[in-house]
C-alpha cells in the first residue's frame, strides 16, 4: 500500500492505479477526508493572500467544501450508477467519497493563489486540472470504460453540486451576518 502523500502526488499525476488502490480501501476515507480539508485549506490561504478572505469565510469554506464533496459523490453516485451507468458499473458512494476526496489533490497548489500577479491563474489551472482528476477518478469508480461517459457524469454532478454549494454558501454567510440580501421589492 502507498502512503498518504504518495496516494495524493499519484492523484494528482492521474495515475490509475492510485485510483483503484484508494477505491478498493475502505479504510482510506478519513484519507479521502484529509485530502479535501488539506485543498480547502491551501485555497482560503491562498484567497486570504488576495485579500478576498476572513476568518469566517475560511471556515465557511471548509465547511462548504466538505459537504460539496459528499454531496458531489452522492450526485455522482446516482447519475452514475442509476441515470449513465455502463453493464459492468459497480460502485457505492464511500468508492466515489474515496477516489473524488483524492482527485482534489491539484487544489492544494491554490495555497499560492495569493501570489501577485499568478494567483488568479494558479486558480484557474487548478479548476481545469481538478476536473480532469475527478474525470479519472469517476471513470476508475464506476468502471466505466468510457472516458466520454465519466466526463458527461462529472459535468452534471458538478452543475448539481455547484448549485448546492452556492446556496448552502449564501444561507451560511447570511446566517452569520456577512452578506445582506435586499428586502422584498427591493
Amino acid at each position: 500500500m502507498t502512503s498518504f502523500t504518495e496516494r495524493m502526488i499519484g492523484a494528482a499525476k492521474l495515475d490509475v492505479r492510485i485510483y483503484e488502490e484508494v477505491e478498493a480501501d475502505t479504510g482510506a476515507n478519513g484519507q479521502a477526508m484529509g485530502v479535501v480539508l488539506l485543498a480547502s485549506f491551501a485555497g482560503g490561504v491562498g484567497t486570504a493572500g488576495l485579500g478576498t478572505s476572513s476568518l469566517s469565510s475560511f471556515v465557511i469554506g471548509g465547511i462548504v467544501s466538505l459537504i460539496a464533496w459528499v454531496t458531489w459523490a452522492f450526485v455522482t453516485y446516482i447519475i452514475g450508477t442509476r441515470l449513465l451507468p455502463e453493464s459492468q458499473t459497480r460502485a457505492d458512494v464511500g468508492e466515489l467519497m474515496r477516489t473524488l476526496g483524492f482527485s482534489t489533490s491539484p487544489a492544494i497548489l491554490r495555497i499560492l493563489g495569493g501570489l501577485s500577479g499568478v494567483g488568479p491563474l494558479i486558480f484557474s489551472l487548478t479548476q481545469v486540472w481538478l476536473l480532469v482528476t475527478m474525470v479519472v477518478a469517476v471513470r476508475q469508480a464506476l468502471d466505466y470504460s468510457s472516458t466520454l461517459r465519466a466526463v458527461g457524469v462529472c459535468l452534471i454532478g458538478w452543475v448539481l453540486s455547484t448549485i448546492t454549494g452556492i446556496g448552502l454558501a449564501l444561507l451560511l454567510l447570511g446566517s452569520l451576518g456577512g452578506i445582506s440580501l435586499p428586502p422584498n421589492g427591493s
